[in-house]
């Protein structure tokens, strides 16, 4: 068995961004949180080169990018907007080791996929990469490095950890289905083969163990599971029938489910119970064993927490950690 299918993971954890933009007070409220399976915060209030998008593209290596009205887009060399997003991952990655020391469990980062940077990242004519097959396949290949580096500066500095790649692709439905629009906003790209999809995410997956994340509906379980993802991550309440057979298979083939059941901006939570009773119904409905259901299902957010207030966040994270410990305590 490979070491992604031995991977354990955590009852719970965070999807990724939190309000505010105090490193250290998030790495303390995420570690303080989840114990047993924290996650390195993102701060996208900090501005341009901590958003999802910039934030990414700061991993890339022999590849720069800077900000233009219209968004990141490809250029010649690194600039203040690149050396802004590598400072602040530096900043962040100060504040979860100073907050981590001793910690040995799993623990998770993030990063935007592939097909998500490429729909948002715009070559210099103002169109986005994804009109370039080739530029697509650059751009895969400097994000590949990119992480690898990152994920070995995350294990250099918390030794003691299993590390987990969140890949952030909440554009790859509009992707395959060609959803997304030219820099005109007249037309839309052409769909991208779902083999070439499939194709470069296992490639970027490579061994290590991934969570693919996307809060759109419409996931594509058995391409991200034929991709190689350990773990898929989603928003429960997107979920529809037509999602069933595929997330069926997906666990009696060994992929974990990250399923985000507790609202990520700020409104009255329900008992813990009653977050995961949908869990629950599912499985039932699906014919799995009961017995699986704590060890397949990590309890998330729906999406990440950047537009909740701080009060409501760490309430949603705690909400998470109670609600997974019903769903362990009571699977039926």
């Amino acid at each position: 068995m490979s070491e992604k299918n031995e991977f354990v993971w955590g009852p719970a954890t965070g999807v990724g961004s939190m309000p505010g933009g105090d490193a250290r007070e998030s790495a303390r409220t995420v570690t303080g949180s989840f114990e047993h399976f924290p996650h390195l915060p993102e701060l996208p209030a900090r501005g341009p080169g901590a958003d999802m998008i910039g934030r990414s593209l700061g991993l890339l290596v022999e590849m720069n990018a800077h900000v233009e009205p219209s968004g990141w887009r490809i250029s010649d060399r690194p600039g203040r907007d690149t050396r802004r997003a590598r400072s602040w991952l530096g900043e962040d990655l100060d504040a979860l080791e100073e907050f981590t020391q001793g910690y040995e469990g799993p623990l998770k980062v993030q990063a935007v996929g592939p097909w998500t940077l490429a729909a948002a990242l715009e070559l210099r004519n103002g169109e986005s990469v994804l009109a370039d097959a080739g530029a697509c396949r650059d751009l895969a290949a400097s994000l590949t490095e990119g992480l690898r580096l990152h994920l070995a500066e995350v294990r250099r500095r918390v030794p003691g950890a299993r590390v987990a790649l969140q890949l952030d692709e909440p554009s790859l439905t509009a992707v395959l289905a060609g959803r997304i629009r030219t820099a005109s906003g007249y037309r839309t790209h052409r769909a991208v083969d779902r083999q070439i999809v499939e194709a470069t995410l296992r490639e970027v997956i490579g061994e290590e163990t991934v969570v693919i994340h996307s809060c759109a509906p419409g996931v594509p379980f058995a391409l991200l599971r034929r991709a190689g993802a350990a773990a898929v991550s989603f928003d429960a309440a997107l979920l529809t029938e037509r999602d069933e057979d595929a997330i069926g298979e997906a666990v009696e083939g060994g992929t974990t489910l990250l399923a985000g059941v507790v609202p990520s901006t700020d409104t009255a939570l329900s008992d813990p119970a009653g977050s995961v009773m949908g869990v629950r119904t599912l499985w039932r409905r699906l014919g799995l064993n009961p017995g699986t259901l704590a060890e397949s299902v990590v309890i998330t957010p729906s999406c990440g927490l950047a537009g909740a207030s701080p009060a409501y966040a760490r309430t949603a994270l705690a909400h998470c950690v109670r609600a997974a410990r019903s769903l362990a305590d009571n699977p039926e």
